[in-house]
């Protein structure tokens, strides 16, 4: 068994109870926004990574880091619920946590996950006018779009929704011309 489908089968119920547990409290969708923060937090921040992950660093002194960061940003249930993987020693499950409980709240919701790949960083109009155009292709009532700018990449973007790739970057419009003029 490799090491990923272990942390996963470990992830899974720990999502599920979190899952199952927000829906009854009917925090739902504040869950999934804090959630939401924390994993970003934690993706722009390798130091912070490190310390939660780190074995060495004592359980004490986790929970107050993640107190001080998180006590007025999210709901109570959801930093009770960081602490509780602090004193079981399953903090460094929580990006794979995050991850597994997005994903079943997603589908919950009939939310359709789309990754964006860009050359630059969309603003919000862009966004919301992508997010309008999926819903119509996909006829989907939820969109949540997963942005991320890839620098190689010249211009445009490419999107990924399930395994359909739309490919409306500059490189994927040049290797069409390519193949035409090849063919030819």
């Amino acid at each position: 068994m490799s090491n990923q489908s272990t942390i996963n089968k470990i992830a899974v119920p720990y999502a599920e109870a979190l899952l199952e547990l927000s829906k009854q409290s009917n925090l739902l969708k504040e869950t999934t926004k804090d959630l939401s923060l924390i994993s970003t937090t934690l993706s722009q921040s390798k130091d912070l990574q490190f310390f939660l992950y780190n074995p060495l660093t004592q359980i004490l002194a986790k929970k107050n880091v993640l107190k001080k960061l998180f006590e007025n940003q999210v709901n109570d249930f959801v930093l009770k619920f960081l602490l509780v993987l602090v004193d079981r020693r399953r903090i460094f499950l929580l990006v794979t946590i995050i991850d597994k409980y997005l994903n079943l709240a997603y589908q919950l919701e009939s939310t359709l996950v789309v990754e964006v790949f860009t050359a630059i960083a969309f603003n919000e109009t862009q966004q919301n006018n992508l997010i309008d155009a999926i819903k119509i292709i996909t006829k989907s009532k939820y969109v949540k779009l997963v942005m991320t700018v890839d620098n190689n990449l010249i211009g445009g973007f490419y999107i990924k929704i399930g395994s359909k790739v739309i490919d409306s970057s500059l490189s994927g419009q040049l290797r069409q011309m390519s193949f035409y003029l090849n063919t030819n």
